[in-house]
C-alpha cells in the first residue's frame, strides 16, 4: 500500500484499467484533476460541448469494445452529459464518467455551480457513485470499471467532490472484484441449451432474431456457425446489424418498423422464434399481439429482467450470448440426433419461402433522373468503401437509410443511437471511433437538422486530427418527423420545415475542414471519391429529393405485416 494525492491515485486507476484516451472539458471542480492529466500519458481530447464528451467516450466504445472514459466538471458540465449517459445507457454501452463535484462541507448548500448528479443520473446509469470517504476512491473506481463491463454493460457514474480528489488517499493493490449483490450469471443451464437445441431441429420455419447483445458479446462467429449450420434465415436489429453478414444469402437484414419485407414476413410466419441479445422493443415488434403469433420462442440474454418483459417466451435462457450460443453449437457437435443435410433438407422449403419475399418485395427506392435519392448516396458509400468502413448515423431519416442500405458484414461497423434515438451523436462518437481506429474510414450519415445538433465538434476533430467524414443528406425538413406528417396529418407540415440552414460547405472551411457539395446525382460518386482521399475532415452536402420516404414503414399500433410499402 502507498499514499498518495486524490488526483494521482485517480490517473494511476485509469492507467490500471488501460485507459489510454479519454474525452472531457475542465472547470474549476476538477482543475487539480486536470493539472494531474496533463503530466500524464493519457491522451484527453477536448471536446466542445460535454455532452460530445460523453458520446465521443460512447463511440469509442462501441467501435472497440473497451469501457469508455468521459471527464466533466460539476454543475452545468455534468448535467450537459446527461442526454449522453442516458443514449449509453439504453444501448448498455460500458463508459465512466467522472464527474467533479463542490467540496464535502458545500453539498447541499446551493453551492456554486452544485447539482445532485448522482440523483439525476440514477434512473439512467448502471450505477452511480457519491465517493465520500478518501479512503473508498480507489475501490469505488476499480468498482465502477468493473460494472460498466460486465454482465449487461451499461455507463456507471462516479462523483468526486472538489476536496476528496485533493486530500490524500490510500492506493492498495488490486484485487478480484467479487460484490455480493452483483453476481451475473454468464453460464448456459445445460437443460435449456438442450430444450432450445431440440426445438431447433423440430422446427420447419426457424429464424433467427439477433439484437445488440451478440455484438457485445462479441458472438458473432459462434452465431454465423449456427445459422449457416442449421439452414436458419437471419434478421436483426438496427442495434444487431453486423452481428450475422448482412451479405449472406441467409440475412434478412433488419425487421420491425423500417424492416424489409422479408424479415417482418418471416417472424410472423414462423413456427419458431430464436432470440439472442435481443430485447422484443416496440419498434420491432409493433403489436404485440400479432408479434410472431404462431412461433415457439427461445430468448438467450444475460439480463434475467429482459426475459418475458415484452414478450413470453418457452424457453429461456440466462446467459452471456456468446457462452449460449458456444453450448448450443457443441451440443449439436456430440448429438447423434443432428444432421446438417436432414436439417438443410427441412429448413429448405422455408428458406425458398423467404427468398421469395424477398424477390417480390426488396428494399428499393424509384429513381427520378438526375435528382439524389438517400438511398443511392448509402449505396455509393458502401461500394466505395468496400462496405468495411465504420458508420456512425445521427437520427431520422437518415439514420434508417443507412441502417437499410449499407450491408454491414462486421460487428462494431455501425454506431448509432438505437434506444434513446438521440441526435446530435454521430459526430461526436465518430472522433472517438477515429480516435481508436485512426486509419479507419469513418463517417457519419446525418440529416441537416440532426447534424447542427452538435456541429461544434467539427472543431474538435480539427483539433485532434481525426479525420472524419460526414455525409448530411439535406432535405431542408426534419425528416422523419416531417413523413409522419405527410401520411398521417395531412402534409401539415408543422414546425419540419428548415428554411434557414447553414452553407454546410463554408461552414466547414471556417473549421479548416473540407466542404463539398452535391447537386446532381452525376456528382455523388466524385465527392465521395475526393473525400475519403481527403486528410482532413471533411463535410460533404447532398442535396437530396425534398420529400423522399423511409419505407417499408409499420404505421404505429399495427402489426409488422402490415407495412406501408411506398
Amino acid at each position: 500500500m502507498s499514499k498518495m494525492k486524490g488526483t494521482q491515485a485517480i490517473i494511476k486507476c485509469l492507467q490500471e484499467e488501460g485507459v489510454e484516451v479519454l474525452f472531457g472539458y475542465p472547470g474549476g471542480a476538477v482543475i487539480e484533476l486536470y493539472d494531474e492529466l496533463c503530466q500524464s500519458d493519457i491522451r484527453h481530447i477536448l471536446v466542445r460541448h460535454e455532452q460530445g464528451a460523453v458520446h465521443a467516450a460512447d463511440g469509442f466504445a462501441r467501435s472497440t469494445g473497451k469501457v469508455g472514459v468521459a471527464l466533466l466538471t460539476s454543475g452545468p458540465g455534468a448535467t450537459n452529459g446527461v442526454t449522453a449517459i442516458a443514449t449509453a445507457y439504453c444501448d448498455s454501452i460500458p463508459l465512466v464518467i467522472l464527474t467533479g463535484q463542490v467540496p464535502r462541507a458545500l453539498i447541499g448548500n446551493d453551492a456554486f455551480q452544485e447539482v445532485d448528479i448522482v440523483g439525476i443520473t440514477r434512473p439512467c446509469t448502471k450505477h452511480n457513485y457519491l465517493v465520500y470517504d478518501p479512503e473508498e476512491l480507489v475501490p469505488t473506481l476499480r468498482e465502477a470499471f468493473y460494472l460498466a463491463a460486465s454482465g449487461r454493460p451499461g455507463p456507471v457514474l462516479v462523483d468526486l467532490p472538489k476536496d476528496i480528489i485533493g486530500s490524500t488517499v490510500t492506493y492498495s493493490p488490486k484485487k478480484p472484484i467479487k460484490m455480493q449483490t452483483y453476481q451475473p450469471n454468464v453460464n448456459p443451464h445445460p437443460n435449456q441449451v438442450e430444450k432450445a437445441c431440440r426445438a431447433c431441429l423440430k422446427a420447419k420455419r426457424p429464424v433467427l432474431y439477433v439484437g445488440g447483445g451478440v455484438i457485445l458479446s462479441g458472438a458473432n462467429q459462434e452465431l454465423t456457425q449456427l445459422a449457416r449450420r442449421l439452414s436458419i434465415p437471419v434478421t436483426m436489429t438496427l442495434m444487431g446489424l453486423g452481428g450475422f453478414p448482412g451479405t449472406d444469402p441467409l440475412s434478412l437484414g433488419m425487421l420491425g418498423m423500417h424492416g424489409s419485407y422479408a424479415a417482418n414476413m418471416s417472424v410472423a410466419k414462423s413456427d419458431l422464434l430464436i432470440a439472442v441479445g435481443a430485447r422484443f422493443d416496440d419498434r420491432v415488434t409493433g403489436r404485440l399481439d400479432a408479434f410472431a403469433p404462431q412461433a415457439k420462442i427461445i430468448h438467450i440474454d444475460i439480463d434475467p429482467s429482459s426475459i418475458s418483459k415484452n414478450v413470453g417466451v418457452d424457453i429461456p435462457i440466462v446467459a452471456d450470448c456468446k457462452l449460449a450460443l458456444q453450448a448450443i453449437n457443441a451440443w449439436l457437435d456430440k448429438s447423434s440426433d443432428f444432421n446438417s443435410s436432414e436439417t438443410a433438407e427441412l429448413h429448405a422449403p422455408w428458406v425458398e419461402q423467404v427468398k421469395e419475399w424477398e424477390s417480390k418485395h426488396p428494399l428499393t427506392y424509384l429513381e427520378n433522373g438526375d435528382i439524389i435519392k438517400p438511398q443511392y448516396v448509402i449505396e455509393t458509400l458502401h461500394k466505395l468503401t468496400g462496405g468495411d468502413a465504420i458508420i456512425t448515423t445521427e437520427v431520422g431519416q437518415n439514420q434508417m437509410w443507412a441502417a437499410q442500405f449499407y450491408k454491414f458484414n462486421h460487428p462494431r461497423r455501425l454506431l448509432t443511437s438505437g434506444g434513446l434515438g438521440t441526435m446530435g451523436y454521430g459526430l461526436p462518437a465518430a472522433i472517438g471511433a477515429q480516435t481508436a481506429f485512426p486509419d479507419a474510414a469513418v463517417i457519419d450519415v446525418a440529416g441537416d437538422g440532426s447534424i447542427q445538433m452538435n456541429i461544434q465538434e467539427l472543431a474538435t476533430a480539427r483539433e485532434c486530427g481525426a479525420h472524419v467524414k460526414i455525409a448530411i443528406l439535406n432535405n431542408n425538413f426534419l425528416g422523419m418527423v416531417r413523413q409522419w406528417q405527410e401520411l398521417f396529418y395531412n402534409r401539415h407540415y408543422a414546425s419540419t420545415v428548415m428554411e434557414i440552414t447553414p452553407d454546410f460547405v463554408a461552414l466547414a472551411k471556417a473549421y479548416g475542414a473540407v466542404g463539398l457539395r452535391a447537386k446532381t446525382k452525376a456528382e455523388v460518386e466524385p465527392v465521395i471519391k475526393e473525400a475519403l482521399a481527403t486528410k482532413n475532415v471533411v463535410v460533404m452536402d447532398f442535396t437530396i429529393a425534398r420529400e423522399e420516404g423511409v419505407f417499408p414503414m409499420v404505421p404505429a399500433g399495427k402489426a409488422t405485416t402490415e407495412m406501408l410499402l411506398v
